[in-house]
């Protein structure tokens, strides 16, 4: 199901219901999801608004009673975030500014349907973009308070310190120099808080900082109090921000007895115990600066994930108890390859993680290879045991489109489980750049699979029983395809798009045609009278030799016509409306059968069958799902039941998904219901289906 989330709530302001049914259509044609609704005047406006709120309004220009400027004030109320899009045919360059100038944030061409789903994809995404940077603001405002309170309760001396000036400094700060209010130090320079002996030095540290260049991460000096008094102290440094300016937060601390003691605990805790290399939090924070330095332009730099091959089934061989010494020679194996600028670390139980930078894709490609060679050639001795690993390699380089830490992790992750699956002991590098070049590679692969495929009958037909609730006579079944591949049968949403986007879809629908009439033939020649669904593509609709082709193979199967429905989604006959109808009244010449598949999911779908003479109407699945809790959904069933019935039409539910939803059905008035609950696609036809 589609995520809620990614459903654009769509208000239409149109005068015309087939051109706002085909709007939505050409929408959903190119794969956007959208819960359409319509208004052609002030009270619809008012009803559409109230019952919910619109993520995009289309305005027709060429409305009649509802302009530009109304629906601006009209979605404006209540300080509410709606995008209004102006659209037409034939725009003049005066309406165009007059559309802007009236609150549109774009401007469609009607006639164009990429142009449609392009203005609408971008305008939801920036709609989505500013949502989540007001979210953001929100909640960065509420950890600036959070981290304000933190810092007042902080018992270590903090201060944040812009161009030398203190400009926040919290109360234990105060303590330590003597001071009673912030207002004894605001605006007072760092530099009247270091000693004499001292002052020299900060000032060249004060002139570099002021250069741009970073400052180093502790420093020892003496420090002077308010009274004239000194102390030895150790000044932290990090960079922050304060009230939107850049600014260095500056930590003092009383100087240890020993004053390697505190870089010793930091680097203890920064240390995974048992491998020695880094910890997650360490290297979760590295990857963060990383993907901050990519953000700013920095590039040549990579995430690498490694993970021993089969390590479960290696710790059923060596014991638990030698795990540890088992990581503990991966991690000095892993060092010994690495760079001075790489960071390695143990990110999971078994997983290491290394940050390269300087290294460009090639070079990162060799590191890993070279790490891979390097396991693989390894005898790891274990107690008595002698142990040979092979290791599994994914990575990615960071750029700016994956500038956080979150998104490279789930890349190198993504590359890692793909090195993997291929068989383990492989390297898996993701390039963001190079993933455009990658899918057309892709695309070019899949085509060459798919020519084979037609010209070596490699399709395979299943079968999903389509069940009658009221004793229909004979068998039904609808026929879904597959592709049969090195690995297993490859499913319809990996091939189809790119047999569409190379017009190979008239080629698999007369397959998947002839082999059904084939299959039916044998069938009926056994005894069972069958009814066959078949799913038909837009692209065969321009096909006008598909008609007479369907009769010369009937004919030859001595077949009847009536065993065959083709069908259609709604959204795809809308927007092929002409070819749709020609095509579904030569089917009722050969006595074939049409069905309208996701029906109900327009504005107004019953208009349809005016121009479609359908015979059946497959619900929209979207009503289907949870559907003993959704009571709307119930009585939108039962209305396109009562509808249909009238209309002499008959009704399928898809996607029936457990028994409660079929005594609703039957309630309803569905007449077949469908779906894997009853039973899932088989390769082999059953000897019956009908109820």
């Amino acid at each position: 199901m589609t995520r809620s989330d990614n459903i654009i709530k769509l208000l239409l302001i149109d005068d015309s219901v087939e051109d706002a049914e085909q709007f939505v259509s050409i929408l959903r044609n190119g794969g956007i999801a959208v819960r359409p609704a319509r208004a052609s005047n002030e009270a619809e406006l008012e009803a559409a608004l109230e019952q919910q709120t619109p993520d995009l309004i289309v305005v027709d220009l060429t409305c009649k009673e509802l302009k530009l400027p109304q629906i601006r004030d009209a979605a404006g109320r209540g300080g509410r975030d709606i995008t209004l899009i102006g659209c037409g045919r034939g725009v003049s360059e005066d309406a165009i500014v007059t559309a802007f100038r009236d609150g549109a944030r774009a401007l469609l061409l009607r006639d164009s349907h990429e142009h449609v789903q392009m203005v609408v994809r971008r305008e939801f995404e920036a709609l989505t973009m500013r949502r989540s940077v007001r979210r953001l603001e929100a909640s960065l405002r509420e950890s600036e308070r959070r981290c304000e309170a933190l810092l007042d309760s902080s018992r270590d001396p903090i201060a944040f310190v812009h161009e030398g000036m203190h400009v926040r400094a919290n109360k234990a700060y105060l303590e330590m120099f003597g001071y009673d209010e912030f207002e004894d130090v605001e605006g007072m320079s760092i530099l009247d808080m270091i000693a004499a002996e001292d002052a020299d030095d900060f000032k060249t540290l004060l002139k570099r900082l002021s250069k741009g260049e970073k400052p180093p991460q502790r420093m020892n000096l003496k420090a002077k109090r308010g009274d004239g008094g000194t102390f030895d102290a150790t000044m932290e440094f990090a960079e922050a921000s304060y009230e939107g300016e850049p600014c260095q937060q500056i930590t003092f601390r009383l100087q240890a007895a020993d004053a390697n003691l505190e870089q010793e605990l930091d680097a203890l805790r920064s240390k995974d115990l048992i491998t020695d290399l880094f910890n997650r939090q360490h290297m979760m924070a590295q990857i963060d600066q990383g993907a901050a330095q990519a953000a700013n332009g920095k590039g040549e730099q990579a995430l690498l994930l490694l993970e021993p091959d089969g390590f479960k089934q290696v710790l059923d061989t060596v014991g638990l108890g030698n795990a540890d010494v088992l990581l503990g020679d991966f991690a000095a194996l892993l060092r010994r390859h690495l760079g001075e600028s790489d960071v390695a670390g143990r990110v999971a139980e078994y997983t290491f993680g290394v940050l390269t930078t300087g290294r460009g894709s090639d070079a990162t490609e060799q590191l890993a290879e070279t790490l891979r060679n390097a396991f693989s050639e390894r005898i790891f001795e274990v107690g008595k045991q002698s142990i040979s690993l092979t290791a599994s390699i994914g990575g990615a380089l960071i750029g700016e489109k994956n500038a956080n830490a979150a998104s490279v992790m789930s890349l190198a992750t993504t590359a890692l489980r793909a090195a993997q699956a291929e068989g383990g002991n492989r390297v898996h590098v993701i390039d963001p750049s190079e993933q455009d070049r990658a899918a057309a590679a892709s695309s070019q692969h899949w085509l060459r699979q798919i020519d084979d495929a037609l010209a070596n009958d490699g399709f395979v037909l299943y079968y999903q029983p389509i069940i009658s609730l009221h004793g229909a006579e004979g068998d039904f079944y609808e026929i879904l395809l597959r592709m049969a591949g090195p690995n297993g049968e490859i499913p319809p949403n990996q091939f189809l798009p790119i047999a569409e986007r190379n017009g190979k879809l008239p080629a698999i629908d007369r397959w998947v045609i002839a082999n059904a009439i084939r299959a039916i033939s044998e069938r009926e020649q056994a005894g069972h009278r069958t009814t066959f669904f078949i799913k038909l593509t837009a692209q065969s609709l321009d096909d006008q030799t598909l008609l007479p082709w369907i009769a010369h193979h009937l004919k030859n199967a001595r077949q009847r016509g009536d065993s065959l429905v083709f069908e259609m989604p709604e959204s795809k006959v809308v927007t092929n409306l002409k070819p749709a109808r020609a095509f579904a009244k030569g089917l009722e010449q050969l006595h074939c059968g049409f069905a309208l598949e996701q029906f109900g999911s327009g504005l107004n779908s019953f208009q349809l069958l005016k121009h479609i003479p359908a015979h059946y109407l497959k619900i929209d699945r979207n009503y289907m799902a949870d559907l003993p809790r959704h009571k709307e959904n119930q009585d939108r069933i039962k209305d396109i039941c009562d509808q249909a019935h009238h209309a002499g039409k008959l009704t399928v539910a898809e996607f029936v998904e457990d028994a409660a939803s079929m005594s609703i059905l039957f309630n309803c008035g569905v007449n077949f219901v469908q779906g894997n609950f009853l039973q899932e696609p088989e390769k082999i036809l059953s000897h019956g289906a009908a109820a």
